[in-house]
């Protein structure tokens, strides 16, 4: 009796060790989610690098100062563990076939990105504005992303992927030397100026497969370019970077190196409350609300994310998100909220998140300025905002739960 106990508990070793090695291999606990949860809550140096006027590209193009080490120091003294720096090349490419990038703005994106570096600061940077609103603005002619041509013209899409390599193949070598601190993002917002809602729904498939298309060469350029390339993350978007539509047309570019890929998203949902303030309350206290877009939605959104590729081990982080400011200290209130909310079941799903800073801090549409480009001191009720996101995606308290946020979400003060 006493050897089938003896040998019943060493089975039961056995298992427990078995299962314990079993839950170490899942793939969402492998090397490349835990960097992507490394970056935190990030911050976007927005309308800065990516600013640009009739086809050309310029730092305080927007109405931003320069930035400055001092930027970067704040923000890590802030809390913020990563920044993503938008870059809009525009204007500063030459002709093919080398499109040579003007070396002062390669120069000012490299002395910016190493400003970041030594504040301690995982650093993003892009191909922003290039391919924005190729549809809808009046520089569109300057817009060398042109999907939609590219969709209408193979001839234009062949032309569009040589100088997508030949970018990323200047850029992969001017950083060649940096570590993996540093990530590439291929692209931003790519789309035909009707922000997910337009022929894309129409066109059986041809402006995702073009998508595709234009990420794969992105990623095979980024590992020519050499040195520490070879194994850099890369974060790869989709289509204009909605979750919805990355997670139902996104295909993953084939890479030489294996678990180096990160998807790239944004949300500003729901946008008639996070960015226009048509509405000014979120949640299921909120009375002055967009319906049907409250917790449930932002987390249902949060698992197809999850499922598709945390899950599979595929890091995914939000390269953009925020919500304007407030007038009120009653619609602030619900504001905060947002941030404590969303941030805290971001961290649940291992995902990470980078906010949208303008630099317009005045309350209302479009107001998502909570640092000073030039000094990283907060502006405005900025310091608030900040600490709501940082301190709930941080919080490891075991009490600290979503339903903990949600029972404590504010009350609405209108009738």
């Amino acid at each position: 009796m006493k050897k089938l106990s003896a040998l019943f508990v060493a089975l039961l070793v056995v298992l427990t060790a078995c299962n314990a090695q079993e839950k170490k291999r899942r793939p969402m606990d492998n090397e490349a989610v835990q960097f992507g949860m490394s970056m935190g809550i990030g911050w976007n140096l927005g309308n800065q690098m990516d600013a640009h006027y009739d086809g050309c590209s310029y730092e305080t193009g927007w109405g931003n100062k320069a930035a400055t080490q001092q930027t970067f120091n704040g923000l890590a003294k802030a809390g913020f563990r990563s920044v993503r720096i938008p870059v809009t090349w525009m204007g500063h490419i030459g002709n093919a076939p080398t499109y040579a990038i003007e070396r002062g703005w390669l120069d000012r994106v490299d002395e910016l990105v190493h400003m970041a570096h030594k504040a301690g600061l995982i650093v993003i940077i892009n191909i922003h504005h290039d391919g924005f609103g190729a549809a809808d603005t009046p520089s569109k002619g300057s817009h060398w992303l042109d999907l939609p041509a590219a969709v209408a013209s193979e001839e234009r899409n062949q032309l569009i992927k040589q100088e997508l390599t030949m970018i990323w193949l200047q850029i992969g070598k001017r950083f060649a030397n940096d570590g993996e601190w540093l990530v590439f993002e291929t692209l931003n917002e790519i789309q035909d100026g009707d922000w997910g809602n337009g022929n894309n729904r129409r066109d059986g498939g041809a402006q995702y497969r073009v998508l595709n298309e234009w990420n794969q060469v992105c990623v095979d350029a980024i590992r020519a370019a050499g040195g520490k390339n070879e194994t850099r993350y890369i974060g790869v978007p989709g289509y204009v970077c909605n979750p919805d539509l990355t997670v139902e047309n996104l295909v993953l570019p084939e890479d030489v190196v294996p678990n180096r890929l990160m998807v790239a998203v944004h949300s500003y949902d729901p946008w008639d409350y996070a960015g226009s303030a048509k509405y000014n309350e979120w949640g299921h206290t909120g009375k002055d609300v967009v319906p049907g877009v409250g917790e449930e939605a932002y987390v249902g959104m949060l698992n197809r994310l999850f499922n598709m590729y945390i899950r599979r081990g595929v890091p995914v982080y939000f390269g953009e998100f925020g919500a304007v400011r407030r007038a009120s200290k009653a619609d602030e209130e619900f504001r905060l909220y947002y941030f404590r909310y969303i941030c805290k079941a971001m961290r649940d799903r291992r995902i990470s998140a980078l906010y949208w800073d303008n630099g317009n801090s005045k309350a209302g549409n479009d107001g998502f300025g909570v640092i000073d480009h030039a000094t990283g001191r907060f502006i405005g009720n900025g310091e608030q905002a900040v600490r709501a996101m940082i301190d709930s995606w941080e919080n490891n308290d075991p009490n600290y739960t979503l339903q903990s946020i949600y029972d404590s979400a504010p009350e609405s003060s209108r009738k």
